[in-house]
């Protein structure tokens, strides 16, 4: 995934980041072929290069004919696929409601759910979070398909990229507060013809689940923070770090880009070698991208900005390595602590708060929840603290829902 502020040329690097990976696949099949060994990290395959924009400049920028929804060929080795969100929607909600009206006497049983089936695709534009998941959906099934080996995702076009990966993680929330799952599968199983409902439903919720754990799966997704040259990209350092260890987001670049204009990376290198500390050059990657005089418009120029997009390493950050310590003392007297590394650009702006099985975390005025380990489900929270590198919030047993012995 290659995200960042707008404007900071996030198209332009993950096009050349997929160019790179392309052309190193290219490179293992004939080293294959003359019986070299193959690179652990270089699979022979070809390459996907994913944007949400569906008025992205990449099909101008690689040379190809703009056909959303279907994966167009650049290179031997590289494909593009535009998708764009309102064909998306149209096209999973046709599907939705197919399983509803196949249950015919539903719509007597439910006459709300009539309704729902009745609603014209087109409408659901304005649905909360509604694209942004589908979006996401498309994606996994590009990425898990098989047909290609390296899957590169261009964020930028889709507003604010930690708006669009959170979008799973709110709508299971919506759906758990509308329907909770003990409540859909009893009312299944006592109404047969709510069983397509529920299966629906149940489809749904298991892709939120499947993708809040994909996207900040180290192992199989590597995230790459674009920033610009100057004092613009200093500035917007600290807030993105915060954000990407709040959902935990495999970090594994900072790719800072001087742009036509080129704009000086010195100091926003530097600052980032600061904030990531010990990880900076090992776990994060710190790269420079020399500008040029004016923004590629062909193959050859994005190939000579050398973008190189490091592998996923298979270490968890943030939130995603959140770690459970008990402090001690036994039964409702019992203490536990859990905390996780959190880069805070404002601390001012932390804010803390519980809803359910989850804690409402908000960093820089943006809220993600962060679910709990099954054993602080039960407990209610007695305290938190910022060390300066650690959040850490600690918890109590709950006397009303602890277990008694």
């Amino acid at each position: 995934m290659v995200l960042g502020p707008g404007g900071s040329g996030v198209s332009v690097l993950a096009a050349a980041g997929a160019l790179d990976l392309a052309e190193a696949s290219r490179a293992t099949r004939r080293a294959d072929g003359a019986g070299a060994t193959r690179p652990s990290w270089a699979s022979v395959g070809s390459t996907l290069l994913v944007t949400v924009d569906p008025r992205s400049p990449l099909p101008r920028l690689l040379g190809v004919f703009r056909v959303p929804g279907e994966a167009v060929s650049v290179t031997a080795e590289l494909d593009l696929l535009t998708l764009d969100r309102l064909a998306v929607t149209e096209s999973a909600w046709i599907d939705f409601t197919a399983a509803l009206n196949s249950a015919g006497a539903v719509g007597n049983l439910l006459p709300v759910v009539g309704t729902i089936a009745g609603i014209d695709a087109g409408e659901l534009a304005g649905l909360p979070g509604a694209q942004e998941f589908l979006l996401l959906r498309a994606v996994r099934e590009a990425a898990t398909s098989g047909r290609w080996q390296r899957i590169v995702v261009d964020l930028s076009g889709a507003g604010d990229p930690y708006e669009l990966l959170r979008a799973p993680t709110v709508l299971a929330t919506a759906i758990s507060r509308l329907w909770p799952r003990h409540r859909r599968l009893a009312e299944a199983s006592e109404k047969p013809a709510l069983a397509p409902l529920a299966g629906a439903v149940e489809g749904i919720a298991r892709d939120c689940e499947d993708l809040g754990e994909l996207f900040t799966d180290p192992h199989a997704v590597a995230a790459h923070l674009v920033l610009p040259g100057g004092e613009r990209g200093v500035e917007a350092l600290g807030d993105h770090a915060a954000l990407a260890d709040l959902m935990g987001l495999p970090l594994r670049s900072v790719l800072v880009d001087a742009g036509p204009g080129l704009l000086p990376t010195d100091p926003v290198t530097a600052a980032a070698r600061r904030v990531f500390g010990a990880e900076a050059g090992s776990a994060v990657s710190v790269l420079a991208i020399d500008g040029a005089d004016a923004a590629p418009s062909r193959l050859s120029q994005l190939r000579r900005l050398d973008v190189r997009l490091p592998a996923p390493n298979g270490r968890p950050r943030g939130a995603a390595a959140a770690n459970v310590v008990h402090l001690g003392g036994e039964g409702l007297a019992a203490r536990y602590r859990l905390s996780w590394r959190q880069r805070l650009a404002d601390p001012e702006r932390l804010a803390l708060g519980r809803s359910g099985d989850d804690l409402l975390v908000t960093v820089s005025g943006f809220r993600h929840p962060v679910r709990l380990p099954s054993v602080l489900r039960r407990c209610r929270v007695t305290g938190a603290d910022w060390d300066g590198e650690s959040l850490q919030v600690d918890f109590a047993p709950d006397p009303a829902v602890w277990p008694q012995r």
